[in-house]
């Protein structure tokens, strides 16, 4: 849905259901979110959040991406 809704709005999006890894983070990003939101992980885990910034500053650094900014919107999804 986060593609969809990227492609078809001009403003920004917010990922959010489901983002538990900073895989997930990714995918929403990648997607198209500008941002994503961490929900029920803070429930089972207060430091969710902090756990989730590290470990996407460490997927970004490791696949050479400099600003997480730019992994927003960078998946072309072919339209049907």
């Amino acid at each position: 849905m986060i593609c969809e809704s990227a492609r078809a709005v001009k403003i920004p999006i917010l990922g959010m259901g489901g983002i538990v890894t900073p895989e997930d983070a990714v995918e929403f990003l990648l997607g198209g979110a500008t941002a994503v939101q961490v929900g029920t992980a803070s429930y089972a885990d207060p430091l969710a959040v902090e756990r989730l910034a590290k470990g996407l500053d460490s997927w970004c650094r490791s696949h050479g991406v400099k600003k997480v900014s730019s992994l927003t919107g960078a998946l072309e999804i072919p339209r049907n």
